[in-house]
């Protein structure tokens, strides 16, 4: 049977919101305002939340708060929620980023995860004096990194002898806390490219895919599976962006899809758009994430208007609901003014997704949160 679809929402962490655009938004990125959301989140059916990492302003995100400590300040706000902390290697080292998480999740209760970002944003590493490696090298870097954290959280004296990271009779105590399905933090990993989905088949526990119509999601899901198969290991389950935006009406929500293009911010979203491109281009077979993003796509800068949920209640239900049928585990979501649309995605949405879910017979049953 399926397990019923889950829920993760973008932590706004960043300044400037969800999308690239000068429309009022009623986010903010500071800690006050997403320590209540975190609470009223884990109360309208999310089960996770991603804690997105920028270094430096750019492109609309003037201000950013680092990822790992403020997902511990949510963890320790809430009483269920999973937050997912987003990294980079080149700037973390396998071994002290396991002890961080190793302490967070004994705080929180084992509810710590981890987001490992190859990187796309060579300004920043070159602006740290750090090197910026090629493409495909960048995920043999992250895939050595997830390797040596699983290492380091599952083993006494763990050993690694790579290209980027290299461990001795390592040993960490205390290890996070282990429990059944989860013998250490969830190893989260996004990527859109051959080289992400291989990397996603061989080490991860989860994919993040850049939005997605349904063919799109079917040829990831399909690699991805392909690439754990060859490496005799379970696939890893699949999240897909999204940028919902729900209304009582179809008109209203395109009306606010069309103003939100309408009022980008195009300076941003070029600059953005130009250090992107240059990522996704920089693959061999032209499949890296953003390769094929329009303007409208980079307005969301994770192509999120392309998982098309946008529109009635209803309307979108239905379109999670056969996302779930194609294999996504998870929808990551991101809003325009997040404590009111979290509220109405709770009680206007998340119903009717469970509801299309109970009738149909390959679905588990649903256990709720009051």
């Amino acid at each position: 049977m399926s397990a019923p679809v889950k829920f993760a929402y973008w932590v706004p962490n960043v300044s400037g919101g969800l999308v690239t655009s000068r429309i009022e938004q009623r986010t903010d990125w500071g800690y006050d305002y997403n320590r209540e959301l975190a609470v009223l989140a884990e109360n309208n059916g999310f089960e996770y939340a991603l804690s997105q990492v920028r270094y430096m302003a750019s492109y609309g995100a003037e201000y950013q708060h680092e990822s790992t400590s403020f997902s511990l300040a949510l963890l320790l706000a809430t009483q269920r929620l999973k937050v997912i902390a987003a990294v980079h290697p080149g700037l973390w080292h396998p071994g002290v980023l396991a002890k961080f998480g190793a302490t967070a999740d004994h705080l929180s209760g084992g509810r710590f995860a981890v987001n490992v970002v190859s990187g796309w944003f060579k300004g920043e590493f070159t602006a740290l004096g750090e090197p910026w490696l090629e493409h495909d090298e960048r995920y043999r870097r992250s895939e050595e990194f997830i390797t040596a954290l699983r290492r380091i959280w599952t083993e006494d004296h763990a050993e690694l002898a790579g290209d980027f990271y290299r461990l001795r009779d390592f040993s960490l105590k205390p290890k996070p806390l282990a429990a059944a399905g989860r013998p250490h933090p969830e190893i989260f990993q996004g990527g859109n490219s051959t080289a992400a989905r291989e990397m996603a088949g061989r080490v991860s526990d989860w994919y993040f895919s850049n939005g997605r119509d349904f063919d799109g999601v079917t040829e990831q899901i399909a690699d991805v599976r392909t690439a754990a198969d060859r490496a005799g290991r379970t696939a890893p389950r699949f999240g897909l962006n999204a940028f919902l935006i729900a209304r009582d009406t179809e008109a209203e929500a395109r009306d606010t899809l069309r103003e939100i293009v309408a009022r980008a911010d195009t300076e941003a979203v070029a600059g953005f758009g130009a250090a992107v491109k240059q990522a996704g281009r920089s693959t061999g077979d032209g499949k890296g994430m953003w390769e094929d993003s329009t303007f409208e796509d980079l307005v969301q800068y994770n192509d999120g208007f392309r998982t098309g949920l946008i529109g009635t209640p209803e309307q979108i239900a239905e379109r999670i609901v056969a996302y779930r049928r194609l294999g996504v585990d998870l929808l990551l979501l991101g809003f325009l003014h997040y404590h009111e649309e979290v509220e109405y995605f709770g009680r206007r949405v998340l119903p009717l997704v469970r509801e299309l879910e109970a009738a149909q017979p390959e679905f588990e049953p649903t256990a709720t949160h009051a």
